[in-house]
């Protein structure tokens, strides 16, 4: 008898205790923050616009990379990357990616790549080289600057991994509607539109890391926009610049990383002044604080990634004789010259290519649901996907690489900038082939199935 009560007394003072503390455990992370400021500091050409003459000639804000490290109960591990570039092309990525595979230990499921597309960025090396009016000089000087990005990207990953601590996550969205459709609305007659017309994803996406005890530490967010109000010569961030800057002002001592959505047809309207960009970058940020000071759901620390590549497939080319014509046409601008580049790669054997490698990326932190897609993806793509996973889902564009624009189908089959015109812009040798928007989302579903993430509206498909 007294060993029976020796026993349960044993078992209320260690067992149980220990028990209810792996309980109370179930929402502490391990999660680390740091940044690495990118601003060049030679003269290097700005990306985004092929209307510059000039390199940069200053600095408006300084340019960053963040990351933020977790790792949840079982040790698991993921790593998001974000700066203030128009994009990470895939030659850069790659050697990130594999770098920190094999230095960290890291599968490449738990590796994002998210950049800002800020149009104030430096141009990276063999990212959109067509368009630029560059020289011998200003391609060695970004060659330079490319290697020391990614060595300094790099470092960051360590050094997020390396200031782990005990944290809790909770994620909510916000709201802000200065994104226009483009494609639907014409920014000179805003001034007497009542309406907006076209598809658009007001969400503001915000994951909030606080310390065990309760302090916040970094916050990440992101929305759907191109980051073109400015188009100057001055080194900055844009909206998302100065929305990090708004929402570290207020937090004294946190890190505010910004991720871009599926903007690849929002506009920040109106624009064109660093007044506006402030205003916008002012906007964002009181709609993370508004999430930030509300109370949100903790997320349990289980961490499930997935990452895959499909291949994407071109419609069929222009012919070689409708090339060779074009690229002999003085008047037909742009055009012309990407024709000369198709006949160069032609001339030098070099066989053009009939399908690409596109990258999809699914993490689940808890029950919050994150999809990462490749390229300058459209609104529609984030639209569906909440349709399919729900609208607290976190739907985030230009991650890993930006090829080129994903249009939706419609879009595709509209043409335009986004459907048509931005394959030449980006040294592509066609349009994409029609079914790109069901072979994106048919992959999403199959990623996030063998994740054992399930949709929430499977009748969709059916529709």
């Amino acid at each position: 008898m007294i060993k029976i009560i020796a026993i349960i007394i044993y078992f209320c003072l260690f067992i149980l205790p220990a028990g209810q503390e792996l309980l109370a455990d179930q929402t502490i992370w391990q999660a680390g923050v740091a940044r690495v400021d990118i601003t060049p500091q030679d003269t290097l050409w700005l990306a985004g616009y092929a209307s510059r003459l000039h390199a940069a000639q200053g600095t408006l804000h300084r340019l960053w990379a963040k990351a933020v490290a977790l790792q949840d109960q079982n040790g698991k591990q993921a790593v998001l990357i974000t700066a203030d570039l128009l994009g990470f092309p895939k030659n850069i990525a790659d050697r990130i990616t594999g770098t920190c595979i094999k230095k960290y230990n890291l599968d490449r499921s738990q590796i994002i790549l998210s950049s800002s597309h800020t149009h104030t960025g430096p141009v990276l090396r063999e990212s959109l080289y067509l368009i630029y009016k560059l020289n011998d000089e200003h391609i060695e000087k970004i060659e330079e600057y490319s290697e020391q990005l990614i060595h300094k990207i790099i470092d960051l990953v360590g050094a997020a991994l390396k200031a782990r601590k005990p944290a809790r996550l909770t994620a909510g969205n916000g709201v802000v509607r200065f994104q226009v459709n483009r494609r639907n609305n014409e920014a000179k007659g805003l001034s007497v539109q009542t309406d907006l017309n076209g598809p658009n994803d007001y969400a503001v996406p915000v994951l909030q890391l606080r310390q065990e005890e309760g302090g916040l530490f970094a916050a990440v967010f992101g929305y759907a926009c191109h980051p073109t109000v400015l188009n100057d010569y001055l080194w900055s961030g844009d909206y998302p610049g100065f929305a990090q800057l708004a929402l570290e002002d207020k937090y004294p001592g946190i890190t505010a990383l910004f991720f871009q959505g599926c903007g690849a047809d929002q506009n920040p309207l109106p624009r064109r002044s660093a007044g506006l960009a402030r205003q916008y970058g002012r906007e964002l940020a009181a709609a993370v604080e508004r999430v930030i000071e509300e109370n949100q759901d903790t997320l349990q620390a289980s961490l499930k990634t997935g990452f895959s590549e499909i291949n994407l497939v071109f419609d069929t080319p222009p012919d070689r004789e409708s090339i060779k014509k074009l690229a002999t046409d003085s008047t037909a601008g742009f055009p012309q010259v990407w024709a000369k580049s198709m006949l160069d790669k032609i001339k030098n054997q070099k066989p053009l290519p009939t399908s690409y490698p596109y990258p999809i990326q699914i993490w689940q932190l808890g029950d919050q649901l994150i999809i990462a897609l490749g390229g300058e993806v459209v609104i529609d793509y984030a639209i569906t996907l909440k349709r399919l996973y729900g609208q607290d889902a976190f739907v985030m564009g230009y991650c890993n690489d930006v090829m080129g624009y994903i249009p939706s189908l419609e879009i595709l089959r509209e043409g335009g900038y986004e459907g048509a015109v931005a394959q030449i812009v980006y040294d592509l040798p066609a349009n994409w082939r029609a079914d790109i928007e069901t072979q994106i989302i048919s992959q999403v579903i199959k990623l996030a199935d063998k994740l054992g993430i399930s949709l929430q509206a499977s009748n969709l498909l059916s529709e």
